[in-house]
């Protein structure tokens, strides 16, 4: 229970924070400000839950895992469901703050940071050039979660490229999706926008699992070491650490 209420918390602190730059500081900050806003809150959450969860917070993440040996298919459901549960609890809670102005906020006909594509993409992308953008997109990001995390990599330094390469993922892909690379990060806005972004969501999560699945084939080819281990045991400091924090 503790690795899933990490999640949930993890997607929440994800999703709020990118998705409230994008809805409540958006006209400031652009979409750099926004990109830094998804890089930031991984960052963060990577060393804040990493050494319970592993912080994976994206069921895209999670499935790569999966398919690398560095994750038990039992886990996956419960990883899954809390991902998804945190990222609907964030849009809820953002559409509560975002509806607080006198004006008011509709989120079918706002947007509220949901992906898509054609009409609904910022730069009027179609559904082609989304869904080569998502597949690859992942496959960066998935690719640096279990490169960074192999038994080889520097110790404790995996939290910043994966912040690193989220920043990066969404400075390209803003304009073309919104950016998605993550499955639950689309589902919480398009619960609450509805109609279309419901319509489209398949994209967000075939295209996704596409990118996880080539990333993973990948990394067992180029990078992979022996022994395999888990990004939670990669995350956590070593024991020599731990004990010198203790005293």
């Amino acid at each position: 229970m503790k690795k899933h209420a990490a999640g949930l918390i993890g997607t929440f602190v994800l999703v709020f924070g990118g998705c409230g730059a994008a809805l409540l500081a958006g006209n400031h900050i652009g979409f750099a400000g926004v990109a830094f806003a998804f890089g930031f809150s991984l960052l963060a959450m990577a060393y804040a839950i990493g050494p319970t969860s592993g912080c994976h917070i994206n069921p895209a993440v999670t499935f790569g895992l999966l398919l690398s040996g560095k994750f038990e298919a039992k886990h996956v459901p419960g990883y899954v469901i809390a991902q998804i549960a945190g990222a609907i609890i964030a849009g809820g809670v953002l559409l509560i703050i975002a509806g607080g102005t006198s004006a008011g906020y509709d989120p079918s006909t706002a947007g509220f940071a949901a992906n898509g594509y054609g009409a609904h993409s910022p730069g009027g992308y179609n559904l082609t050039a989304a869904f080569v953008a998502e597949v690859v997109l992942t496959f960066f990001l998935v690719f640096t979660v279990l490169g960074t995390t192999d038994i080889k990599a520097p110790v404790g330094f995996a939290g910043i490229p994966i912040g690193i390469v989220l920043v990066l993922i969404h400075l390209v892909g803003i304009p073309v999706t919104n950016t998605s690379v993550n499955p639950a990060r689309s589902i919480g806005p398009a619960v609450f926008v509805g109609r279309w972004a419901l319509s489209q969501l398949w994209l967000f999560i075939v295209a996704l699992l596409i990118g996880a699945a080539i990333a993973s084939m990948l990394y067992k080819v180029v990078v992979a070491s022996e022994p395999l281990i888990a990004v939670r045991v990669a995350e956590t400091a070593l024991p020599s650490e731990q004990a010198e924090r203790a005293r």
